[in-house]
């Protein structure tokens, strides 16, 4: 397969340029993964109950998300084992949790909202399902993007939470998820091009990495400062003539770095 010269990312997307949302689409919806074979009926109590789960997933749709492949998802992953502890009581609540080395796990409204956005793109709706994920943190986010991608890498540049994440993901035994040590604002070659691209960081700029590693087709969903130190969701299409932005609502992450630590 040939590879195409990757477009030169105009200057405009590391920065802040218009506030909008982009007209609603109907995206086909992959078929889901579920190698975790849990039963479709809710079974069991507590934390392990499929109940918790089903529940988190009916409040997330309510507020919005309506892609089926991603609700199931999120009603599939065990989110309290992804969390220290102290912290399982909460583990379903829309909230987002501490997991250790100031880093957090997202909260579970934002981690579908923004796998909607990804799966809302030509090269994921023509079956292009290879994902790039920027911070990997305690491995719950790569998880589901597990449930509805092809194939998962996800990079880390703190060794603490990339061993963290292959503790907590090995029990689960993901053959289409690739744990990376390194630094997530040069992405991570090897794998691209890639059908999406997401981040659970942000910084004044998107990396220019990321945008040369995306298909043609293919979208990057991300955090970004677009003024006075506050965030907000981007979402990149890129297409043979270049890259459209879009910017949407406000959300706060930790902030994106670079180097191994």
């Amino acid at each position: 397969m040939s590879e195409r010269r990757s477009p030169q990312v105009p200057g405009w997307i590391a920065r802040s340029v218009q506030t909008g949302v982009s007209a609603a689409r109907s995206p086909v919806a992959p078929r889901p993964i579920n190698p975790l074979g849990v039963a479709a009926s809710p079974v069991g109590v507590g934390l392990d109950s499929s109940t918790v789960r089903a529940r988190m997933a009916q409040r997330i749709g309510a507020a919005g998300v309506s892609n089926p492949v991603v609700l199931q998802a999120m009603a599939t992953v065990e989110r309290h084992r992804f969390v220290d502890s102290a912290l399982v009581n909460q583990a379903y609540e829309d909230t987002s949790l501490p997991i250790g080395l100031g880093q957090t796990i997202s909260k579970p409204s934002v981690v579908a909202r923004m796998m909607e956005l990804l799966l809302d793109s030509d090269a994921a709706r023509s079956g292009q399902g290879r994902v790039l994920e920027i911070g990997t943190g305690c491995g719950y986010q790569a998880a589901v993007l597990a449930m509805v991608t092809k194939e998962v890498y996800s990079i880390e540049r703190l060794r603490g939470l990339h061993e963290k994440a292959r503790s907590n993901l090995r029990p689960m035994r993901l053959s289409n998820v690739h744990l990376i040590l390194g630094d997530g604002m040069v992405g991570f070659a090897s794998g691209a091009p890639y059908a999406g691209i997401i981040s659970a960081a942000g910084g004044d700029t998107v990396p220019q990495a990321w945008c040369d590693q995306l298909a043609i087709g293919g979208r990057l969903v991300a955090p970004v400062v677009v003024g006075s130190g506050k965030q907000a969701l981007l979402v990149i299409d890129k297409s043979s003539h270049g890259f459209t932005q879009t910017v949407l609502e406000a959300v706060n992450f930790v902030p994106l770095k670079s180097g191994i630590a």
